[in-house]
């Protein structure tokens, strides 16, 4: 068996002091992550990131830059995740528009309020990636090609 990570995409979208992020149901438990997904076949990571915040917050984005791209191997599964995490900002918001299956809602959330949802978060990085966001972490969008 051949050993292959999955490649995945995340954006932070921060506005008046908020993030947007998706309350999700994922392996039967409620949580809370930043907009993220797999990359689909003949997509670029960028394209992959505005779609997936669209499907999953009905946002749409403009890309600004990344904070990071990180390995996560899932202990619930022992699936290895490679996931560019990239930074937008909102254009424009459908309200009437389906979000992806699993997803309750979109919200947007101060970081005291995802901190104090600790135990909710769908896996470390995500409160991770946005410490390393705030500590002003930015790398330019061409980092990714």
């Amino acid at each position: 068996m051949t050993w292959a990570p999955h490649v995945t995409v995340a954006t932070i979208i921060e506005r008046d002091n908020r993030f947007l992020m998706v309350y999700e149901e994922a392996d039967g438990k409620k949580v809370y992550n930043q907009p993220a997904g797999h990359l689909d076949p003949n997509e670029t990571l960028k394209e992959a990131a505005i779609r997936e915040t669209l499907e999953e917050t009905g946002w749409t984005v403009e890309l600004t830059g990344v904070v990071g791209i990180n390995l996560y191997t899932a202990p619930s599964n022992g699936i290895t995740y490679f996931r560019t995490t990239f930074i937008a900002r909102p254009i424009s918001h459908d309200p009437t528009r389906l979000l992806d299956t699993g997803i309750i809602e979109a919200v947007w959330l101060t970081y005291e309020e995802l901190v104090a949802r600790k135990d909710q978060l769908r896996s470390p990085m995500t409160l991770q990636i946005i410490e390393e966001y705030r500590t002003s972490r930015r790398f330019p969008l061409d980092v990714v090609g």
